[in-house]
């Protein structure tokens, strides 16, 4: 791994200054496109009033997004294995922005949904390649660089129902569009910028492509919509696909990626350790709403300082994986998420200024997480693997939040009289809000014992 590593430095020579400008780019790109994600599911409400839209229709808005950019975020984890990343953000960034203007002067709902639909398959390369350039570029800088791409992550993602509520509400959803066309100005920079790379050798198995992806898209299809005959394809062609891997001499993802036991044990821990942030960041909205009676702006504004606080601390859950490893972040964000989880479960229908502080703890373990498990996997894998393992690595982050925002709403169905916590103070519509906070809680002590244990066991 030292030798990789010496190697890596070396062929690129980049600066210091160079650095930076890198760094610098993708963090800013990654704003944009982590932040579009979260304005629109502010603005769902507007644009179902714009076209008189059910629930259920509206829902797409979020939904084909969340496919494209799941399967996307794969599709391009594996061609960053072959393919110059200059080249594919140059693609990705262009989709975004097409994608963006399209939205901007859609005339009709299925255009709205096909811009949305673009924009994703072009966000979808910066969230995947986000996490392979400090690999690629700065390995010996590694930690650092993923603590910072980290916390723009958890910063845009608090930051981004703010401003889709202030821009919805002052102008109109629409204009939320224009804001994210405004990341085409950057493609000179990477044009200019990103490192010289040439075109690797190997080939892009397209057919087990198509698997994976039809696989992918109806599984995700099945937990947003729970129509059973979704998770009947999807079992078809993940069956199709793992008989591809087998028989195909180069495969899209080599059966021997999964036989990597660090890789497997941080690609689980950190399933559940993303799905329980997601269900948080989720629930909170609604919540909010509910117990506390808040409006868009002033939820967006309670959520506000704990996204700040991430953006700024986060940047050490980098410093703490170069100076005491990655495992040891990760033990940092379990123990982040349980505090926070359980605070969040005893004070459920407090004031907002104390749930404000208590969410803080919460979003400051988001970059914490990320960091350390992508850090571990940087690792575990060889070079030649990193891309196609940084693709599944985000393809399940992005299924994990699809499932715990269905899995928590289907629990919030359900009415509650009893507090599962002696100390909440929860009461009426509130339980069962406290009751699912304590739930996470739990799920996050097991995963810590799983993640714990298995590489103790592992002796790594």
């Amino acid at each position: 791994m030292t030798t990789s590593t010496g190697q890596q430095s070396a062929e690129y020579n980049l600066s210091e200054s160079e650095k930076k400008k890198i760094i610098f780019l993708m963090c800013s790109v990654l704003l944009f496109s982590a932040m579009n994600g979260t304005m629109f599911m502010i603005a769902v409400p507007d644009i179902a009033n714009s076209f008189s839209l059910s629930p259920s229709q509206v829902s797409w808005v979020v939904i084909g997004y969340i496919i494209l950019y799941a399967v996307g975020a794969l599709m391009y984890g594996k061609l960053a294995d072959i393919y110059p990343l200059k080249t594919l953000l140059t693609i990705g960034i262009s989709f975004f922005v097409a994608g963006s203007l399209l939205g901007f002067f859609a005339p009709t709902y299925l255009i709205v949904i096909l811009a949305r639909m673009i924009q994703a398959a072009g966000a979808a390369s910066i969230v995947a390649l986000a996490f392979i350039v400090p690999t690629r570029y700065f390995p010996e800088e590694r930690g650092k660089v993923l603590g910072i791409v980290s916390s723009t992550m958890a910063f845009a993602s608090g930051i981004g129902p703010v401003i889709g509520g202030f821009v919805a509400g002052a102008l109109n959803w629409q204009f939320l569009f224009l804001i994210s066309a405004l990341i085409i100005f950057t493609i000179p920079f990477f044009r200019i910028w990103m490192p010289e790379e040439k075109k690797k050798e190997g080939k892009v198995d397209i057919l087990g492509a198509l698997f994976i992806a039809i696989a992918v898209a109806t599984l995700i299809l099945f937990i947003t919509a729970f129509v059973w005959w979704y998770i009947v394809i999807s079992i078809c062609f993940f069956s199709l696909f793992t008989w591809r891997i087998f028989h195909s001499d180069n495969p899209f993802i080599h059966p021997d990626l999964f036989k990597n036991a660090p890789y497997r044990i941080t690609i689980i821990a950190g399933f559940f350790g993303i799905m329980t942030m997601f269900g948080m960041m989720f629930i909170m909205p609604l919540m909010l709403s509910k117990v506390n009676g808040l409006n868009t702006l002033f939820i967006g504004l309670t959520l506000f300082p704990g996204a700040m606080a991430a953006a700024y601390i986060g940047k050490w859950a980098g410093v703490l994986t170069v100076n005491r490893g990655s495992k040891q972040v990760v033990y940092i964000a379990f123990v982040l998420m349980t505090v926070g989880f359980f605070l969040l479960s005893t004070f459920t229908g407090s004031s907002p200024w104390m749930i404000s502080i208590v969410i803080i703890i919460i979003y400051i373990a988001f970059p914490f997480i990320q960091t350390g498990t992508a850090s571990l996997i940087s690792i575990a894998l060889p070079r030649n693997e990193i891309g196609v393992g940084m693709g599944i690595y985000n393809l399940f982050n992005l299924m994990s939040g699809a499932f715990g925002s269905a899995i928590i709403g289907k629990m919030l169905d359900y009415e509650s009289t009893k507090a599962f916590n002696v100390f909440s103070v929860a009461q009426g519509s509130g339980i069962i809000y406290s009751n699912v906070f304590i739930g996470l809680a739990l799920l996050t002590i097991l995963n810590g014992g799983f993640f714990y244990f298995t590489f103790k066991k592992l002796g790594v």
